[in-house]
Order: C-alpha cells, then sequence, then structure tokens
C-alpha cells in the first residue's frame, strides 16, 4: 500500500525513533530490522498479500491509528516518506503493540494519514478529490429501510450498508466542492491532478484498490487521506465512518505543512506541451488549421503532434526539476490557490528540447522494432508509412536543436553549447545501442550474455536521462562537480528502467505497447533471453536455440519462449538486478549536495524503477 510518496531517504529525516543505524547500514535500503534486531530482506509490500491484513475489531483499528498519530509527532516533516522509510517505520509501529507483519499495509496507511492529515486539512473543499470504488458504488439500492439484497442473494442492515454510506459521503463532498472519481480509474487521477484541478485526496476503498489507484500517482507528494474499507463476508464491506468525518467536512488552512511536493513541477513540465506550446514553439507551416493538411503543411503537423500529446513528459520535468533543485527548490510546494509555477522561456525550450529528441528516437525505435502501438494508438510508421515516419522523426531532432540554440540570448551560448554537446553524445550512444540491437537480430547466436545485455540497456536508455538531468543542472550551475555522478547515476537508473519495461512487455503494457510478448515475437535481444541463455540446462538450453534461429513455429515462439523464462527463473532474476540497479542509484544520490538536488535523485530513483503492483505475467 503506498498511498504514501516516495521520496528522501532515512539520511534526510529527524528524529526518527529507534534509527540507530550507520550510515553504512542506512544505504542498505533492501533490509530492515525485524524485531528480533538482525537486518535481512524484507518482503515488498506490493508483492505481498500477507501483509494487507485488515484488523477485524474497531478496537484493533483504533489502536493502531492511534499509535501512528503519537509516532509521527516527533518525526521531521519537511520530507515524504520513501517506500522504504514507510515500511520500516510500519514495522517499527506494530512491535510494541504486539502485532505481526500481516497487518503492515494497515500500518503503514494509519502512519500515512497521521503525517498528511495537517497539509490535507489546509486544502480547500474544491481542490480535494474523492476517490470511491466503483463496484460497490454501483451494487442495487438498499430493497428496505433495514435491508438490501447482495449480489448473493444474503441480506445486509442498512446500517453496514456500504453503498448507502459511500452514496452519503459522495452528495456531502459534491455539496462542499469536491471533485469524485472511482477509485479503480488511476489514469483519470493522474489525468486531474496534472491538470492543476486537484491538491489532495481522500481515498475510501480496500488496500489493494487504495495501492493501485495511488500507487504511481502519488508519488509525487499529494496531501492524502487513506480510509480502508475491510471485508466482513465475501463481497460484504464496512466501513469506519468516524475516520471519513475526521476530515471531509474540516477545513485548517493555518495547519499546512511544508512538506515537499513534485506536483507543481510536474504540472509544470506538462503545460509546455499544453498552454506554453504555441509560444515556445510556434507553427510555421501548418498554422491556421487548413495548411496542415496540405502535402507542405504535414510534416510539421505530424511532427507537433506526436510532440505535443502522448507520454508522461518525464524527461521535461528532470530538466525543470533538476534546474529548480539547484536554484533554491521553491517549485516544490504546492500554492492552495492552484497558481501554477512559470519558467523562463529558455528553460522550458531547453526541456521541450529533451523531449522532442526522445520522441524522435521513439518513432524511429518503433520502425527498427516494427512495435505496433505507441501511447495506446498505432504507431507512426503504420499510420503513415515508414518513409513519412523516418521524415517526421528527422524533423523532431532538428526541432531539439532549434530548441536549445534559441536559448543563447537567455542562458548564454556556452551553456547551450554544453546542453548541445550532451545531447549530441547521448544521440550517438543511443544509436550505438540501438545498432547493436539489430545486429543481433540479423544474426542471432545462443552466445548473447547478461553483460551484452546490461551494456546494450546502458548505451539505449541512460543517455536519455542523463541529456535530461544535465540540462537542467547545467542551466543552474556550473555542471563540473556533477558531471561523473550525474553519468554513472544514469547508467543504473537506465538499465534499471530497461529490465522492468522487459518485465512489462511480458505483463501487457496498457499504456504502451499493448501487447504482451512483443519482444520475444521480434526475437530482440533482451536480458530475461540472455539470462535464460545463462541458467539453461542442456536441454532447455538446445530449445533456446531453436527458437532463436528461427526453427520453431513463429506463432509458438512467445508462448515457449514465457515458459522457458519460468522454468529458468529470469523474471526472479532480473527483479533482483532492477533492486541491484535502484541500490547503486540511490547510493550516489546519498553523496550529492545540496539536499535539494539530492531529495530530487532519490526521488527519481523510487519513481522510474517503481515496481507495478505486482507483476503477473500474462499468457500469450
Amino acid at each position: 500500500m503506498s498511498i504514501i510518496p516516495l521520496q528522501p531517504r532515512d539520511s534526510e529525516l529527524g528524529a526518527a525513533p529507534l534509527d540507530h543505524r550507520s550510515a553504512s547500514d542506512k544505504r542498505e535500503h533492501h533490509t530492515s530490522p525485524d524485531i528480533n534486531g538482525d537486518n535481512r530482506p524484507f518482503a515488498r509490500l506490493n508483492q505481498a498479500a500477507h501483509l494487507k491484513v485488515m484488523p477485524a475489531s474497531d478496537e484493533l483499528r483504533k489502536k493502531i491509528k492511534l499509535a501512528a498519530e503519537e509516532y509521527i509527532l516527533p518525526l521531521e516533516k519537511g520530507h515524504p516518506f520513501t517506500r522504504f522509510q514507510l515500511e520500516r517505520h510500519g514495522r517499527r509501529l506494530l512491535v510494541p503493540l504486539n502485532l505481526d507483519e500481516s497487518y503492515l499495509g494497515f500500518a503503514m496507511v494509519s502512519l500515512g494519514n497521521a503525517f498528511w492529515k495537517p497539509s490535507f486539512l489546509s486544502i480547500p473543499f474544491a481542490r480535494r478529490l474523492l476517490l470511491l470504488p466503483g463496484r460497490l458504488l454501483h451494487r442495487p439500492a438498499c430493497e428496505t429501510e433495514g435491508e438490501r439484497t447482495n449480489g448473493n442473494g444474503r441480506h445486509a442492515t442498512t446500517g453496514s450498508c456500504v453503498a448507502c454510506r459511500l452514496a452519503d459521503f459522495k452528495k456531502q463532498a459534491e455539496r462542499l466542492g469536491y471533485q469524485v472519481l472511482e477509485a479503480e480509474r488511476s489514469p483519470a487521477i493522474l489525468s486531474i491532478l496534472i491538470k492543476g484541478n486537484v491538491d489532495a485526496i481522500l481515498g475510501i476503498a480496500s488496500l489493494k484498490d487504495l495501492e493501485k489507484s495511488v500507487d504511481q500517482v502519488l508519488l509525487a507528494g499529494v496531501p492524502s487521506y487513506a480510509i480502508p474499507l475491510h471485508e466482513v463476508d465475501g463481497d460484504e464491506f464496512s466501513l469506519d465512518e468516524s475516520w471519513v468525518r475526521e476530515v471531509i467536512d474540516q477545513a485548517d488552512a493555518a495547519r499546512a505543512l511544508s512538506t515537499i511536493s513534485y506536483l507543481p513541477l510536474i504540472r509544470a513540465a506538462n503545460a509546455l506541451f499544453t498552454d506554453d506550446f504555441p509560444t515556445l514553439l510556434p507553427r510555421t507551416r501548418s498554422q491556421p488549421p487548413a495548411p496542415a493538411h496540405s502535402p507542405l503543411g504535414q510534416t510539421e503537423e505530424l511532427a507537433f503532434d506526436w510532440l505535443a500529446n502522448g507520454g508522461k513528459r518525464f524527461r521535461p520535468f528532470i530538466t525543470l526539476a533538476a534546474y529548480d533543485a539547484l536554484t533554491g527548490g521553491s517549485g516544490t510546494t504546492i500554492v492552495p490557490d492552484g497558481t501554477r509555477l512559470q519558467f523562463t522561456p529558455a528553460v522550458g525550450q531547453s526541456a521541450m528540447a529533451i523531449e522532442a529528441f526522445h520522441k524522435a528516437s521513439l518513432v524511429h525505435d518503433d520502425i527498427e522494432d516494427d512495435d505496433l502501438y505507441r501511447y495506446g494508438r498505432e504507431t507512426l510508421h503504420r499510420t503513415h508509412g515508414i518513409g513519412m515516419a523516418i521524415n517526421v522523426g528527422d524533423y523532431l531532432i532538428g526541432l531539439g536543436y532549434r530548441l536549445v540554440n534559441a536559448t543563447r540570448e537567455e542562458l548564454g551560448a556556452d551553456v547551450a553549447c554544453d546542453i548541445l554537446g550532451k545531447m549530441s553524445a547521448a544521440h550517438i550512444k543511443l544509436c550505438d545501442g540501438q545498432g547493436a540491437e539489430m545486429a543481433w537480430q540479423a544474426a542471432p547466436t545462443a552466445t548473447f550474455t547478461p553483460a551484452e545485455a546490461l551494456q546494450i540497456y546502458a548505451l539505449k536508455t541512460a543517455p536519455a536521462f542523463e541529456a535530461a538531468l544535465f540540462a537542467g543542472v547545467r542551466m543552474a550551475v556550473s555542471a563540473d562537480e556533477y558531471e561523473e555522478t550525474i553519468s554513472e547515476y544514469c547508467r543504473h537508473l537506465g538499465i534499471g528502467f530497461q529490465i522492468l519495461n522487459d518485465l512489462k512487455d511480458w505483463a501487457g503494457d496498457h499504456n504502451n505497447k499493448l501487447v504482451a510478448g512483443q519482444d520475444a515475437q521480434a526475437l530482440r535481444p533482451t536480458l530475461l533471453l540472455a539470462l535464460a541463455l545463462q541458467a539453461a540446462s542442456p536441454e532447455q538450453f538446445r530449445e533456446l536455440e531453436a527458437l532463436i534461429q528461427h526453427s520453431a513455429d513463429d506463432h509458438l515462439r512467445p508462448e515457449r519462449f514465457r515458459t522457458l523464462f519460468h522454468e529458468c527463473g529470469v523474471f526472479k532474476k532480473a527483479r533482483e538486478l532492477v533492486e541491484q540497479s535502484r541500490q547503486r542509484a540511490q547510493t550516489l544520490a546519498d553523496e550529492v549536495q545540496p539536499a535539494e538536488f539530492r531529495h530530487l535523485l532519490h526521488f527519481l530513483v523510487e519513481t522510474v524503477l517503481a515496481e507495478e503492483p505486482t507483476y503477473k505475467i500474462s499468457k500469450v
């Protein structure tokens, strides 16, 4: 359950109870002292259902809640918890209560609520979002004053009718000015947050649904209050209504915490491609609309559409956030009236250039891999042909260089040249990595090793992160003292990110390529394949070799690869390598100054290398 945003690490917490670890211990963020005092890896909550048990009695729930409120009091409030910190504090909260780790999820929710409650209450009603479980809201209404029939024909008294209670709270929230959304619609939550309409979230759902809805959304640092439903009998749930009443109609602007949030910077990055787009990158051949359909205007129209739509704008965010962190960090404060964070034109154009280069690489990458979908729609080369797609990708590269060049007057020629140099180096590394992948596909062999796969990943993915981070740093200060650290940090970040993409490919990525097992079908040199070749028995190796050499039925290849990957344990090994990348990047970030920049690097690790709630490997 990660209703709590993930940001700085233990070394940045103040008076954390029971925290007597050495600096070296603090770096080992994958371990946590258990109740006997020894260090051992603990199960991540998003992979362990047994850690999400709801306390059965109202008395026990209140006991944990009150203990969490007391536990939070001495902690420094300037930075939200990381996932690691929250799990560690949750375990420590349970020890004096003599409760086992099965209640960890509930303990973490209680700690998060205690932390965020003052900030949540400081947000006006009109800028709050109420998340409700749609599957309960849409149940049939009560049939009588005293009872209703559920889907199994059983009856429940009105007093335990969660649907009725939720409907009442929904009406109350709407009267107060809340926006209301079903908890299952997590993409819509992200959209609302990015648009700037919501600054705080009140969520009512099961522990599982709360995690699914907000795991990624609230990484940014949004004041939130979570009220988990508890299962009574089968599909029947009950609700601690007093928890809702504590906050739903309460407001206290004076209680706000000065807790950092990256939401204003995320919004600013997205605004570059909406509100600011016409000013920072005016059209020349496709304005007004009619010329966009002419032969001369079509390239610009397609390129601008590709640049302005699709994707999370994460790389432009990195540029803006790095610049902000090294110029005082004033952009990490939520303004209750919704005033938007502004940057100078040159800073905005540099961030847009990063996205232009990224989008160009995706257009070309999709052609080279013959991918079917990107951002939930057909790839450009499938809708407009390979020739036009190549041309649009080239056009986007030109746009990127033009945008950086336009910053010379404001930033100085030396700054613009340094950024261009880093971007061109990133472009070359990307081509080296993509070229190596295509060279292997043209002549695949079973001698492909994990080391070779990781080298390709470092070349293909890390340079984009490095260029984005470097651009923000260089616009703010001389980058000399940061350049080596940034390069190594982004290498680990990029490798971990690419491995997670491998895993997502087998789970089916609904935000991107849509088709599970597409990498195997296209016979790409993934780390999963290299790990399987390394771990395979002689019989398994022969089958893998046959699949690689196309001697097996192409239609059956993904399904057979999936089976062999499971047999060779590569999915587990891949997750372990992601964790290794996470640890190494975190260790590098630990030594960075100033604190605002260090916080950003920790945030990027937790965001870029955040695992899905579960990796359920789909059948092809």
